[in-house]
């Protein structure tokens, strides 16, 4: 009676452990998939893909002006993997409000820039309307707006250093956060034709390009062909080349799935064999009359094999049910939260493919079988005579 309960407890353990094992794999794939995402959706919806700018070395926040012809234009257009291009351009100022001031990048856009990534982050307000004295509009952070005491509505003074140094007048039209203090402290989102007005430039003439293409996936090697196709004194990078820091950081978190992976598949392997072996040496006397009646050692180690598989299956079941039910539960709710200064988004992101979870189940069950191959050996080595005997 006492092995078979000890016999139980191992089959339990190898159950739960085989259950944690894949739902601890399945989240932290989903967990890290889904902060990737976000990250990197958040510099494609501030930077776009690939921006063209002057190809020379200067370090300075203002563009060089450049010039793209209508032809040229069209023939970046047709490219199929490109959704829009759309031209912008940045300047240094300083705010000045109440005898507070703050350093800024101003980056200055036309009505053909897509809002939409702003429009989802703006937590008072309103995007950019161009239909209507656009020159004096800006978007602030509720970084700077909380450090400014400022609200939508109210109106500043802005310096920019040139010779001689202009002031223009602005009033705020929306306040957004990013949850990236890099890019909140650093940006606020005004009009392009006002920092043309700045610089003097041609009406032809602009800061740079922003293009978005339709998926990451192909950054590199369209960033290649769009470089291919400018004039030489033109030239494309990507938001990969442009901040390596972030995206560095980001395939370093790939690291973390991979122990994970690891430790969790030792933890089931270690459990299953356990298990195996417990069970083979419960039975030997069956196993040995088994063998006295002539079944062979492969039959033996099917049966064996074919419970173990069996124990797999119902701990890879309540496994991806547990997963998958805190999956849909978070990506539902957001229940589970985040310091957003800190991860860059307010709750923990997920986000998995049906395949990647097929995938990692079929990875668990492999290794596994291919691991009891090793115990279920011991079976030949049972000797009929000494078993049967055995008390």
């Amino acid at each position: 009676m006492g092995h078979r309960t000890f016999s139980k407890l191992i089959v339990r353990v190898t159950i739960g452990a085989l259950a944690l094992a894949i739902s601890a794999i399945i989240l932290s794939v989903a967990i890290l998939n889904g902060f990737k995402r976000e990250i990197i959706e958040k510099q494609r919806g501030f930077f776009g893909d690939i921006v063209v700018t002057k190809n020379d070395l200067s370090a300075s926040y203002e563009n060089t002006p450049i010039h793209l012809s209508a032809e040229k234009l069209k023939q970046l257009e047709a490219l199929p993997q490109v959704v829009d291009i759309t031209p912008f351009a940045t300047k240094a100022g300083i705010m000045n409000v109440g005898g507070q001031v703050e350093g800024v990048l101003l980056k200055g856009v036309n009505k053909t820039y897509d809002q939409q990534y702003l429009q989802k982050n703006i937590v008072k307000g309103d995007t950019l309307n161009f239909s209507e004295g656009s020159n004096t509009q800006i978007l602030v952070s509720e970084y700077l707006a909380n450090r400014l005491h400022l609200d939508v509505g109210d109106k500043f003074i802005m310096y920019f250093i040139q010779d001689p140094i202009r002031r223009r007048p602005f009033t705020i039209r929306g306040i957004y956060t990013t949850h990236s203090e890099e890019l909140d402290k650093t940006y606020v989102i005004g009009s392009l034709d006002l920092i043309k007005r700045l610089n003097n430039l041609q009406e032809n003439e602009v800061g740079a390009y922003q293009i978005r293409i339709n998926s990451f996936d192909i950054l590199e090697s369209t960033t290649q062909e769009i470089d291919n196709m400018l004039p030489l004194e033109l030239e494309a990078t990507n938001i990969v080349q442009q901040m390596p820091d972030i995206f560095n950081w980001l395939n370093m978190l790939d690291m973390n799935d991979n122990i994970i992976f690891v430790l969790m598949v030792i933890v089931a392997v270690i459990n299953m064999v356990s298990s195996l072996l417990i069970s083979i040496l419960e039975r030997s006397s069956m196993i040995g009359i088994l063998k006295a009646l002539g079944y062979p050692n492969k039959g033996i180690r099917q049966v064996f094999l074919y419970g173990s598989i069996y124990l797999i299956g119902i701990g890879l079941l309540i496994g991806n049910l547990i997963a998958l039910t805190l999956y849909f539960f978070q990506t539902q709710t957001h229940f589970f939260k985040l310091d957003p200064y800190t991860y860059y988004i307010h709750y923990v992101p997920m986000d998995i493919a049906w395949y990647e979870v097929v995938g990692l189940n079929a990875a668990i069950v492999i290794i596994g079988v291919l691991t009891l191959f090793i115990p279920a050996m011991l079976i030949s080595r049972i000797s009929p005579i000494k078993t049967i005997q055995f008390k």
